[in-house]
C-alpha cells in the first residue's frame, strides 16, 4: 500500500508543472528530506521555459544539498544551485519571484555559508512591485512574507492589507 501511494505522489508531482504548484511544492519541500527529493525529481525534469522556473530548479539544487550527507557535495550542490539563480536575476533583475526565491534562501541559509548579502535588496525590489504583480504572485508573496523575519512589521502590514 505504501508503494501505491509513494507512486501516485510521485505522479502528482511529475504531471503538475503548472506555476501555482511548483510555488506550492517549494515551499512544501523545505519541511523534509523526501518532499525535498520529489522536488528536485520535478524540476530536474521540468520543462524550464522560462527563467523562473530555472530559477525554482536552481532553488531545487540548493535545496536538495541541505539533505546530502557527504559535506563536499553539500557545498557543491549549493554552489550550483546558487549560482543558477545568480545567473537567473542577472538576466532578468527585476522579476519579483525570483527575488522571492533569493530571499527565501538567503534568509535560512546558515550565516557561515555566506550567503546573506542581497536581503535588502531583494526586499526592497519586492516591496516596490508588489502592486503590479499579478494576484497569485501577490499572495504567493503575501504568505512567505507572513512568515518572514527579515521583514519588519510596518513592512508586512503594507502588504498584508
Amino acid at each position: 500500500m505504501k508503494i501505491l501511494v509513494s507512486i501516485f505522489i510521485s505522479l502528482f508531482f511529475f504531471v503538475s508543472q503548472e506555476l501555482p504548484d511548483i510555488r506550492e511544492q517549494y515551499f512544501s519541500a523545505t519541511k523534509s528530506k523526501e518532499i525535498a527529493q520529489k522536488f528536485y525529481a520535478v524540476m530536474s525534469k521540468c520543462n524550464k521555459d522560462t527563467k523562473t522556473l530555472l530559477a525554482y530548479e536552481g532553488a531545487a539544487i540548493a535545496l536538495k544539498s541541505k539533505y546530502t550527507g557527504n559535506l563536499k557535495a553539500k557545498k557543491a550542490l549549493f554552489i550550483e544551485g546558487v549560482t543558477q539563480i545568480e545567473e537567473v536575476i542577472k538576466s532578468d533583475p527585476n522579476n519579483a519571484e525570483i527575488r522571492l526565491i533569493r530571499l527565501s534562501i538567503q534568509e535560512n541559509t546558515p550565516k557561515l555559508l555566506k550567503y546573506k548579502t542581497n536581503i535588502e535588496e531583494d526586499k526592497k525590489l519586492l516591496l516596490a512591485t508588489f502592486d503590479k504583480q499579478s494576484k497569485s504572485l501577490k499572495e504567493y508573496i503575501r504568505n512567505y512574507i507572513k512568515q518572514s523575519k527579515v521583514f519588519s512589521e510596518k513592512e508586512k502590514q503594507m502588504l498584508l492589507k
